[in-house]
């Protein structure tokens, strides 16, 4: 896969307009980039979005808002903190670029998952938090995030 970090329009963390996240979405990451580094996938990643709530299977659960340019991934359960990155689309994926909070930047390459129609919505309880996009559910607790296709 080519560089994104080379695309025409790409982004470094914290410059231009990004878009906002889609509505509605199950994404499959297909690689991450820390501090410039190369672009690599380690392990399974995947991030499902519906409405304002998401969940990530790496262990985090909460919502996102948009203030016109950046994204903002309030984590309300599992891993503490909050994500703040500005996504701009690149063919299907989405390109996420950001800055953590220690200063470390990164940047993510997201790819729609398919079987993502049918029923979509969000659930709460004391200390979970699960979202399902069709086919792909994530539930969040306190001690990790499970990723599951039915």
């Amino acid at each position: 896969m080519p560089d994104p970090a080379d695309a025409p329009g790409s982004l470094s963390p914290g410059d231009g307009q990004g878009v906002p996240v889609p509505e509605r979405g199950a994404w499959l990451r297909r690689g991450i980039s820390r501090n410039g580094g190369p672009l690599v996938e380690d392990r399974e990643v995947v991030w499902l979005q519906a409405g304002p709530y998401f969940a990530d299977s790496r262990g985090f659960a909460g919502v996102t808002s948009f203030d016109g340019s950046r994204i903002h991934f309030h984590h309300l359960e599992g891993e503490p903190g909050e994500d703040t990155g500005t996504f701009r689309w690149q063919g299907a994926n989405l390109v996420e670029r950001g800055t953590n909070t220690d200063g470390s930047t990164f940047l993510e390459i997201w790819t729609p998952l398919p079987a993502g129609d049918g029923d979509t919505g969000s659930w709460a309880g004391a200390g979970y938090h699960v979202v399902r996009v069709g086919r792909h559910l994530v539930h969040v607790d306190s001690r990790a995030g499970t990723y599951w296709r039915t």
